[in-house]
């Protein structure tokens, strides 16, 4: 994490407004993240059987861990390998282009 340029950001997640700080390179990265949790937070609200903020918080953030922990531990699959092959696909094309590029 940059310790660089922190800004203070506004959010909102089930309709309740946060100041959170983040450097500014990983500004979108936690838009993302608020975006993916105020969809969860609302879809446990939104079943009726929990209306405390406080549980639906704890409800998503036990189901977010566990798709975090299927995805660690082999039932799902491997995001630290499928990055890595994204990265070894996109050197392999950015190699073939550069040699493309020398022909003409």
């Amino acid at each position: 994490m940059s310790t660089d340029k922190i800004k203070t950001l506004d959010v909102f997640i089930l309709d309740r407004e946060f100041r959170v700080t983040c450097p500014e390179d990983e500004r979108a990265e936690l838009l993302e993240a608020v975006s993916y949790l105020d969809k969860k937070m609302r879809e446990i609200r939104d079943t009726g059987k929990v209306t405390s903020v406080e549980r639906i918080a704890i409800m998503a953030a036990l189901n977010i861990t566990h798709e975090l922990l299927t995805t660690r531990l082999g039932t799902g699959f491997d995001m630290g390998e499928f990055k890595h092959k994204i990265n070894l696909m996109q050197a392999t094309i950015d190699a073939t282009l550069a040699e493309q590029d020398e022909l003409f």
